[in-house]
């Protein structure tokens, strides 16, 4: 069995179970993914397999000869994402190995590891949930940061000071999420909850330790 697989997020929607109770799920379409190379203590140091995910196609003659050599010798056509995924027993996987939906179950639980949805350039209010000041009576500070430190003494504003700038697009693991059906002959995973990221995001699939 393999530890981990990448796929892409297809969007989230609800299900009932027996009882009549509603259950928001996520759609995950996973793999197929290839192992393109398996690292062993005796020669890289630590156990570990590379997957690779989402052929290149039309654009495969973009990606440069060591590349192409790197799949060549796992018996893959490029591929676009690749991930490695730490393992005890290398021997246990092979150059080429396909991976897919079927070596997850159902009831397990997984930890998914994706990026959220960037947001941009965000202000105060925003993006530290800071209060805006008054509407009414002439006030014309409405949105502003405010003041940001002292002024004679330090005479500086300290590192880690809250305010206005970048906001999402970061890497994010949502751990323990059961996994509620499967789709083998169309590679889904239907998660409980939600996942990282917008539709069509690329996500990282992993059972979680126990």
């Amino acid at each position: 069995m393999c530890v981990g697989i990448l796929g892409n997020k297809i969007g989230m929607t609800q299900i009932f179970d027996i009882s009549g109770k509603v259950i928001p799920v996520t759609i995950i379409r996973v793999g197929p993914c290839f192992i393109t190379q398996v690292k062993k203590v005796e020669t890289d140091g630590y156990n570990s397999i590379q997957l690779g995910y989402s052929e290149l196609k039309a654009n495969a003659r973009r990606s440069t000869k060591p590349f192409r050599g790197h799949f060549e010798k796992g018996g893959t056509t490029p591929l676009r994402h690749l991930r490695e995924y730490r393992v005890e027993n290398p021997t246990e996987y092979t150059l080429g190995q396909r991976v897919q939906a079927d070596m997850f179950a159902k009831g397990k639980t997984v930890d998914i590891t994706g990026y959220t949805i960037g947001k941009g350039f965000t202000g105060n209010t925003k993006r530290n949930k800071f209060a805006r000041g008054p509407m009414t009576h002439g006030s014309k500070n409405h949105r502003a940061p405010g003041s940001i430190g002292a002024g004679t003494d330090p005479s500086r504003v300290f590192p880690g000071k809250r305010m206005a700038g970048q906001l999402g697009n970061v890497q994010q693991t949502i751990k323990n999420l059961e996994i509620i059906d499967i789709n083998v002959p169309e590679n889904l995973l239907v998660i409980k909850g939600s996942v990282p990221g917008k539709s069509g995001n690329l996500l990282s699939i992993k059972y979680s330790k126990t």
